[in-house]
């Protein structure tokens, strides 16, 4: 928004505003264009009915061509257009209320309704409410994960059977591709194939900061996996390569590990283990990794004692263990809407160390390197949010504020002589 300096109490909308509101209006009128094409297609079907047609696919598929050819755009795209459009009308009229508000985008509605539809019908009513709300507070791509995040939380209550039943479809195959190149793709538990990517990725940054080294990271990192396939363990991996082990975070609530199954787990209210940048694990799976497997990093969402909050001032870069807690609750980099697992970010002092920053939790925010050189050499400002428990709020260089909210809340521990800061 922009203030006239001559009439300061007349608010002026400024450029950002005016691109919105544009926006706004395409949303409107494409949630109208959706409403259209379906009462389109239900013309065309009473018309073929009328005259004693009853090739409902064949008349349909007319209806496509004929959308296809108006819009100029192929029968592929007409047909998505004709199936969102019906979806939208007949089965989910809340979230085309929501569009036809400009609170949610096209593309909101199109993850939306794709994901719910996926869902199995006794639980598409506990997911349908709480995504439209998500899809109006989120941008798309914090969205998608958000969505996914609950979805496989109101389906955790049969993941061991959904899950056992998937890992007997484990297989490795073998696609050739041109010039003597091939793919190897390998489908198996995504926990297993997150550690191994983890594992081979740091053994070939090892590889890459060597002397004389001049091929790319994923250059070396293909080499690495076929090293280790091949031939077991490799001597001509430098020492710091060959000691790297597979790490991941495993999420396991206490009173989970408790119940004997995901069914008993869901019906206590009680959320189920996770890892990070996977999503929910079966309660067998969780068991065996919370129960002491090496290469795992095991955090229980319960306040433990010993949790390392603060360095202060005593040093620039926050130990090991303050790094994993400030990564583990904010899970992405905490830049708005980005997706980056937090283990791929830096840890930022939210208050710069050469400004009086203090390595503590309350001041320190995982960010990717796009997002971190954006907060240190634009206009951008960022602040956590005092009390939030790791909510940074963003101020652009036209002064409007964005939210972002940590994936976990950790608790807010405080001295018994403290005055009420966070210590």
């Amino acid at each position: 928004m922009f203030i006239d300096p001559q009439l300061p109490h007349l608010v002026l909308p400024d450029e950002l505003d005016l691109v919105i509101e544009a926006a706004d209006m395409m949303t409107v009128l494409a949630a109208q264009r959706l409403v259209r094409i379906d009462a389109m297609r239900r013309e065309a079907l009473r018309d073929a009915t009328r005259n004693g047609r009853v090739l409902t696919e064949v008349v349909e598929r007319g209806v496509r061509l004929e959308l296809a050819a108006a819009l100029r755009i192929t029968e592929h795209a007409a047909g998505d257009l004709l199936s969102l459009s019906q979806a939208m009308v007949h089965s989910y009229p809340a979230v085309l209320a929501s569009m036809e508000r400009a609170r949610i985008t096209e593309r909101h509605a199109q993850i939306l309704i794709a994901a719910v539809d996926e869902v199995e019908p006794e639980f598409r009513e506990r997911v349908l409410e709480p995504g439209i709300a998500l899809a109006e507070s989120e941008p798309v791509g914090t969205f998608r994960r958000k969505l996914r995040t609950l979805v496989d939380k109101v389906r955790s209550a049969t993941l061991t059977e959904r899950y056992e039943w998937a890992l007997t479809g484990r297989r490795v195959v073998v696609e050739p591709d041109r010039d003597g190149m091939g793919w190897a793709h390998v489908y198996g538990p995504l926990v297993a194939l997150h550690a191994a990517f983890g594992r081979t990725t740091a053994m070939a940054k090892a590889i890459v900061g060597g002397d004389g080294e001049t091929r790319t990271l994923d250059q070396v990192r293909a080499d690495v996996v076929l090293d280790l396939l091949i031939d077991g363990a490799v001597e001509s991996h430098p020492g710091q390569a060959r000691g790297v082990k597979a790490t991941v975070f495993v999420t396991a609530p206490v009173l989970a590990l408790l119940h004997e199954s995901d069914a008993s787990r869901a019906a206590a209210g009680i959320d189920p283990p996770v890892v990070e940048g996977i999503g929910p694990i079966p309660l067998p799976v969780a068991r065996e990794l919370a129960g002491g497997a090496s290469g795992w990093t095991r955090v229980l969402t319960h306040p433990e004692t010993g949790m390392v909050l603060s360095v202060g001032r005593d040093q620039y870069r926050p130990p090991p263990a303050l790094q994993k807690l400030v990564k583990w609750r904010a899970d992405r980099c905490m830049g708005p809407g980005c997706g980056m697992p937090a283990s791929r970010c830096d840890v930022d002092h939210n208050v710069d160390w050469a400004l009086g920053g203090r390595t503590e939790l309350t001041n320190l925010g995982p960010l990717c390197e796009g997002h971190h050189t954006v907060r240190h050499h634009t206009d951008w400002r960022i602040e956590q949010v005092a009390g939030s428990g790791g909510a940074i709020r963003w101020t652009s260089p036209s002064g409007r504020h964005y939210l972002v909210e940590p994936e976990r809340a950790v608790p807010v521990f405080r001295s018994a002589e403290s005055s009420g800061a966070p210590f």
